[in-house]
């Protein structure tokens, strides 16, 4: 993976015109028509498209810049990348023909430019001027949903109300899978933007965002809490109730526990998504240690002084 930036030669705040014409510039220098069995050169050419796809498109480029290279390859796919990218208007006064098979020929059969197809874009400019243009997809469209930690614990539905870029508004019940991550990416068919050529309209992208909890942390699907102990609990043992979300557990905690130490419940963290089994509960011992001390507890702290502890 690379800088998208750094592959079309441009600084990060660079405008939508100087995109293009930084991609207008490498694609004509790169083109396969015009490097004829040079490997390096169709690589090259395959390394700009992928970046004029991300940053030509408003929505693509911020989720670039928020979330970096790597994070932002883990949510979008290839097809996601290209979906409704517009090259027919950066190739059509290119005197190059064999668009849409060239982009096949390099990205995969899929790339040909069918509905949904990651170069519809390319392709329904050019089948526009064929006739063609009813295949070209909607845009799709994302949506941010904030949900709770113990609704990404337990799953369930959710209400989800947006508008679309032409001022229509759609309604609709979105099902949250139990184990719901941050940042996953929920897809409802047909629920995006229609297609200003007849064709099928893109998909809705609901992307989750999960609140954090005052008590309790996640790290993958384990689930993490901190108890602090007082200082004769850590020295002789205790049994101490600590709530989870399966309800309250007793735990028992053994006499010379150390701080940091972990007491496992298993089976008790999130539930993996698609499967019976789940994460585990990660209790963690600290420890309580008064800024003041009452007479008695000084006095008592002193005993302990007095034989070694």
């Amino acid at each position: 993976m690379s800088d998208y930036y750094k592959t079309l030669g441009l600084n990060k705040g660079a405008g939508t015109d100087e995109i293009k014409k930084a991609y207008r510039k490498l694609a004509l220098k790169y083109h396969p028509d015009r490097n004829k069995g040079d490997k390096a050169a169709e690589d090259k050419f395959k390394e700009i498209s992928e970046a004029y796809a991300v940053l030509s498109d408003d929505d693509k480029r911020r989720q670039y810049d928020a979330f970096g290279d790597s994070r932002f390859h883990q949510q979008y796919s290839q097809e996601d990348i290209f979906r409704n990218t517009d090259f027919g208007s950066v190739f059509q006064d290119f005197d190059m023909g064999g668009l849409d098979g060239i982009f096949s020929r390099i990205f995969g059969g899929a790339a040909a430019g069918g509905a949904g197809g990651p170069f519809a874009g390319a392709a329904g400019a050019r089948a526009g001027r064929r006739g063609g243009a009813a295949q070209m997809k909607g845009q799709d469209v994302e949506f941010p949903l904030q949900i709770g930690f113990a609704e990404a614990f337990s799953g369930g539905e959710r209400a989800v109300n947006f508008r679309l870029g032409d001022g229509t508004e759609r309604s609709l019940k979105v099902r949250i899978p139990k184990g719901a991550k941050d940042g996953g990416r929920l897809k409802v068919a047909g629920m995006g933007a229609p297609s200003p050529y007849g064709g099928p309209a893109g998909d809705l992208f609901v992307i989750l965002q999960v609140a954090s909890h005052p008590r309790l942390t996640r790290d993958g699907d384990d689930i993490v809490a901190h108890l602090p102990l007082k200082i004769s609990e850590a020295l002789l043992g205790a049994s101490r109730d600590v709530e989870t979300l399966d309800g309250v557990k007793r735990v028992k905690i053994p006499a010379g526990v150390k701080p940091g130490t972990k007491v496992r419940l298993r089976g008790l963290g999130f539930p993996h998504p698609g499967k019976e089994t789940r994460g585990d509960f990660h209790v963690v011992v600290d420890f309580d240690v008064p800024s003041h001390l009452t007479p008695a507890q000084k006095s008592a702290v002193a005993a302990l002084q007095e034989v070694d502890l």
